[in-house]
């Protein structure tokens, strides 16, 4: 169709009635051109809205924008991938922005919450005053935080326990868990073990974990779960969870073996994978059932080596994920 400005071609000289001059005919001619012009700028603004936006992605000037796609729900929510180092991860929505919130979870296991605490930070060696303060475990008195443990090649503790919590959050998520992490990095240092104790006790957590790699000496492999002991002291008292947490430990040391292809520690646990201690403040403190587990051990160059893997903390997480779903039933 010819859309523009310039003139329409006259009329044959010989079309016109030799009685009757050539401009004496332009009232006829106009009459119809002013009927034929609306038909053809309708027909053009309809091209326009079947074909939408030109190539340049614009609107033609002087057209209204058509509605939008509406965003699809992965556009809405990104979930942790699972990579080499952190992923990037996006936080709730501020408030008052005016931001739709979140849609509800779905999935088998959507209604529970699981509290997920990467062990230590990696701000933590730069705070060293800051974390040597002491707080209150209810049995007695210890540092709030510790720096963890690193590789003889420096990859961090902190870095592991955070990557390996990301890739379980996600594999959670899928199962309709809602996940709260006690920290991801975002803050200086800590938080101190008495914080991340009630992070999860007002989380009301269904279950927590706290993600850790050891410190042994070399030589000495594998993996364990430490589980609360029973202990009523001050602000502790573990009685309602000894017996939840054991099941939530058993249950995260087979699927971890089992994943992860590694063995329960050597030197701890009399092969169990199980060991039960007193002095944690994150257990003592903790009114949900909660359980540490120590992935495997930094200090020797074998365990080093799976747990610097991208693959294998994939696999660790999967069997972190899986203990979990089974211990709530999923």
């Amino acid at each position: 169709m010819r859309y523009d400005d310039s003139p329409p071609l006259p009329e044959s000289r010989s079309s016109i009635s030799p009685d009757r001059p050539w401009f004496a005919r332009r009232p006829a001619l106009t009459v119809a051109l002013a009927a034929l012009a609306p038909a053809c700028l309708a027909g053009w603004v309809l091209t326009q809205v079947l074909t939408g936006p030109g190539p340049d992605g614009r609107q033609p000037a002087g057209m209204p924008l058509t509605a939008s796609r509406p965003a699809a729900a992965s556009d809405a929510k990104s979930s942790a991938t699972p990579g080499t180092g952190p992923s990037a991860t996006p936080g709730p929505a501020a408030a008052g922005t005016g931001a739709p919130s979140a849609a509800p979870a779905k999935g088998p296991l959507a209604g529970r919450t699981v509290v997920i605490d990467p062990g230590h930070n990696t701000g933590n060696f730069q705070h060293a005053s800051e974390i040597n303060k002491q707080v209150d475990i209810g049995t007695n008195r210890k540092e709030c935080d510790t720096t963890g443990t690193t590789t003889n090649s420096g990859y961090m503790e902190a870095e592991f326990s955070l990557d390996v919590s990301r890739r379980t959050r996600a594999l959670l998520e899928a199962k309709g868990v809602k996940v709260v992490f006690t920290h991801e990095a975002d803050r200086p240092w800590g938080p101190c073990i008495d914080e991340r104790a009630r992070i999860g006790n007002e989380a009301a957590a269904d279950a927590v974990v706290s993600v850790h790699a050891d410190g042994a000496s070399a030589g000495n492999r594998g993996f364990h779960v430490i589980l609360p002991a029973r202990v009523k002291s001050g602000a502790a008292d573990t009685a309602r969870i000894v017996g939840p947490s054991r099941d939530l430990g058993e249950r995260i040391a087979r699927n971890f073996g089992r994943t992860t292809g590694s063995d329960p520690a050597n030197y701890l646990g009399s092969g169990t994978g199980l060991v039960v201690r007193d002095d944690l403040g994150g257990l003592n403190l903790s009114t949900r059932p909660k359980v540490f587990l120590e992935c495997g051990n930094m200090r020797d160059d074998k365990d080093a080596a799976q747990l610097m893997n991208p693959e294998w903390r994939q696999k660790a997480a999967q069997g972190i994920a899986d203990g979990i779903v089974g211990f709530l039933g999923g």
